[in-house]
């Protein structure tokens, strides 16, 4: 039988040695810790036009998301949000290229507070995480937990304006959205009608000019992200993990799995990238391939 331990929560506000930059130093050691996926520290107590300083700010390499760090130990309280926000303002005026979220992070979000929080995250990108330390002898273990989570837009609000071709090819190279004609005529091998739509976000598909984005693709300067919506389950998983395809970290707020492809493994790896094509458009349309092939 497991032995039982009991864990103490205890304050850091009012500990003697444990201050905010402690705790924000172990955030910066392990972003991982806060439970948003696979970011990496891309500035600390970064300065502000306006005054001040954003505590952290992270990204994610993958899907070219920023997040805009505010920690606050004790409770979160008004100037602790509006300088969230504001900060969250200024980061992503500097750089369109990105998406930007907001992140308050507290050792106790109060219900009123958590209610003004998300009354904001209707029209703010904005995420709350409680911070509790557990002490066990003379250790601490810190704990987050997201009482708060982004609320997911529309799929066309979210892909931005309309952009062209060109814009993908400066932003990415022409040779990685060559790879995106690629990846549309193995599509239609099994579906015929659906056409690239250049957004400003993403490059996705559709379907008698309607929006029909079962995969998406992002082109970089060298390769080519491709995102399958594709609720997270142990068979793709296992299929990602013995083939040879380099598989990104899961999107957990789109439901995608996520690789990142080069010219040779758009041919070498034919079968695979086919096998999640077909498996995305099955889930997204709820019909199946055998049935409905070159009949949608």
């Amino acid at each position: 039988m497991e032995k039982y331990i009991k864990l103490e929560t205890i304050s850091l506000k009012n500990h003697n040695e444990i201050n905010e930059k402690w705790v924000q130093q172990k955030i910066e050691e392990d972003p991982s810790i806060l439970g948003l996926g696979d970011l990496t520290l891309r500035q600390s107590e970064k300065i502000q036009q306006s005054g001040g300083r954003l505590d952290i700010l992270l990204q994610d390499d993958a899907s070219d998301t920023r997040y805009a760090v505010e920690l606050q130990l004790g409770k979160t309280d008004e100037t602790h949000i509006i300088r969230t926000i504001e900060y969250w303002d200024n980061e992503r005026k500097r750089n369109a290229n990105y998406k930007y979220v907001a992140v308050i992070i507290a050792e106790d979000i109060t219900n009123r507070f958590f209610n003004v929080i998300s009354l904001f995250n209707n029209s703010i990108p904005i995420m709350a995480i409680q911070l509790k330390a557990i002490k066990y002898g003379n250790e601490i273990g810190l704990d987050f937990t997201k009482v708060l989570d982004l609320i997911t837009p529309d799929e066309e609000q979210e892909a931005g304006e309309i952009v062209d071709k060109l814009y993908w090819e400066k932003r990415g190279s022409k040779d990685t959205v060559k790879l995106t004609d690629k990846i549309l005529s193995y599509i239609e091998e099994f579906v015929e009608g659906y056409n690239l739509k250049y957004n400003k976000h993403y490059i996705g598909l559709t379907q008698n000019d309607v929006a029909k984005n079962f995969v998406t693709f992002t082109p970089r300067r060298e390769t080519l992200q491709i995102s399958f919506k594709i609720k997270r389950n142990e068979t793709t998983d296992k299929f990602l993990n013995e083939s040879e395809l380099d598989q990104l970290a899961y999107d957990n707020q789109w439901s995608q799995y996520r690789i990142r492809v080069k010219q040779n493994d758009i041919t070498d790896s034919k079968d695979k990238i086919m096998e999640l094509l077909k498996t995305a458009y099955e889930e997204f349309t709820g019909k199946t391939i055998n049935n409905e092939e070159n009949q949608d």
